[in-house]
């Protein structure tokens, strides 16, 4: 336990700490509340400034080799790349429609095991869940109590919404010249309904930072006169929400969006080439031992620092550990050791973890999944991270899965998830009622250690 975590459980054990009931304290704006009331730890997180930003530069450096994998292992034959994801012709096609570089814009979700940050994913491109989440730092500092906590130890935090603001001025100065854009988050069909909450939280985000936004879906986008309208509102920036993968299975079409984003009447922020660098296999193809030949000694070191050990699930044989073995049957032998995802999918959906299944249970998935686009990844255990109860002064362990964000100008803030230990794997806000999230506060061990 850090210095600022051990200070903090101090406090909240004693008797009518006011530290212990400070999140169910905190001034959230009304309109915000139901948004945030529901889905918080009870305490904030602590992290060593120095540590989040060495890791995000491991994953700012990721991103650049990510963006270079088709030209490294498919010679730049983007169809036969996007086919090694498991991507189909049609939503491949729809990914390439745009040519443009995709920008640093992502979320990473890693455990930290004690010693480092892993990687679990990297969430990139603009759907991005949490985003709004990370600015309870600063209505959390608004308490008293908290404030003269927080000077005590000198903590401070990146400012999430302040960063994704910036993203999006800059992508909008071709546009509007250098005045501020006006935002359409544009979801799929029935997408705003379902995340109403959500949205709204980042709406109001948004118009905090000095944004008209408007919210829609795909079948509301119009043109005229050369601009794209949003529910008949022109607009600068589409703040996209939805996926190739939703656009094909509803029969949906963006070339609208995709016209106005190429006559640089607006802009797509992010483009869908997103999907070509956030789907999991692509771990599996930086992990493989085939493809070592393909990166530099600093590469390597780069990707061994961060990624478990991981493959493609699929027949055949593979190194582990120096030795040539079959994947299925070293998978079948190290069920405990291993957990198993789609190449693409959210919420936790698909996932199946070795060690919380039977062995019959394993046997079926590794079956049905073998050759289908799944990875297979050596388990990472997360350090914990204590939790006093509000009600009863109890401590309990968390796990907690990092979400640290990134923009075009480097590291942009970061939450946590955190769910009781030893409970389930997936730590996931939409597979779990009992995951929270809490928002980061960093310090300086330099500065504690000079005191």
């Amino acid at each position: 336990m850090d210095s600022v975590t051990e200070a903090f459980i101090k406090e909240c054990l004693d008797e009518g700490s006011p530290l212990r009931n400070v999140i169910a304290r905190t001034p959230f704006p009304d309109n915000q509340r139901a948004f945030f009331d529901a889905s918080l730890l009870a305490r904030p997180v602590f992290a060593d400034r120095s540590a989040l930003l060495d890791c995000a530069r491991d994953l700012a450096d990721l991103f650049a080799l990510l963006a270079t994998l088709p030209d490294r292992l498919f010679a730049g034959d983007l169809d036969r790349y996007a086919s090694a994801l498991g991507i189909d012709p049609r939503r491949a096609a729809l990914i390439l429609r745009l040519p443009d570089p995709h920008p640093l814009y992502g979320r990473a979700d890693l455990y930290h095991d004690g010693t480092s940050f892993k990687l679990l994913e990297y969430n990139i491109g603009s759907p991005l869940g949490g985003t709004a989440r990370a600015e309870t730092c600063r209505y959390l500092l608004e308490d008293e109590h908290f404030r003269r906590f927080a000077d005590e130890h000198g903590l401070s935090y990146v400012r999430t919404g302040a960063r994704v603001a910036e993203a999006l001025r800059a992508a909008a100065l071709p546009v509007t010249g250098g005045a501020s854009p006006v935002i359409g988050l544009v979801e799929s069909v029935g997408g705003i309904e379902r995340h109403a909450i959500t949205h709204h939280s980042i709406r109001v985000m948004l118009e905090q930072l000095g944004f008209e936004v408007v919210l829609g879906d795909v079948s509301q986008v119009s043109e005229r006169r050369g601009r794209l309208l949003l529910r008949g509102r022109a607009i600068d920036v589409v703040l996209r929400y939805f996926t190739t993968q939703e656009l094909v299975a509803g029969g949906h079409d963006a070339e609208p969006i995709l016209r106005a984003h190429e006559n640089g009447q607006t802009v797509l922020w992010t483009s869908l080439r997103s999907e070509l660098f956030e789907n999991k296999g692509c771990l599996g193809l930086l992990s493989d031992e085939r493809w070592r030949d393909a990166f530099s000694d600093e590469e390597r070191r780069l990707i061994d620092r961060l990624l478990p050990w991981t493959r493609r699930l699929t027949t055949g044989r593979v190194t582990v550990d120096g030795a040539e073995v079959d994947l299925v049957d070293y998978c079948r032998d190290h069920r405990e050791e291993l957990i198993v995802k789609p190449f693409a999918g959210h919420s936790g959906s698909g996932i199946v973890p070795g060690w919380k299944v039977s062995g019959q249970e394993w046997e079926r998935h590794l079956t049905e999944a073998c050759d289908l686009g799944h990875i297979v990844q050596r388990r990472v255990i997360p350090a914990t991270e204590p939790v006093v109860d509000p009600l009863t002064g109890d401590i309990q362990e968390h796990e907690v899965v990092w979400g640290i964000f990134m923009t075009p100008a480097g590291y942009a803030g970061a939450h946590v998830r955190a769910a009781p230990a030893d409970t389930k794997a997936v730590i996931n806000m939409g597979a779990r009622r009992s995951v929270k999230v809490a928002p980061v506060f960093e310090y300086s061990s330099q500065k504690r250690q000079a005191r």
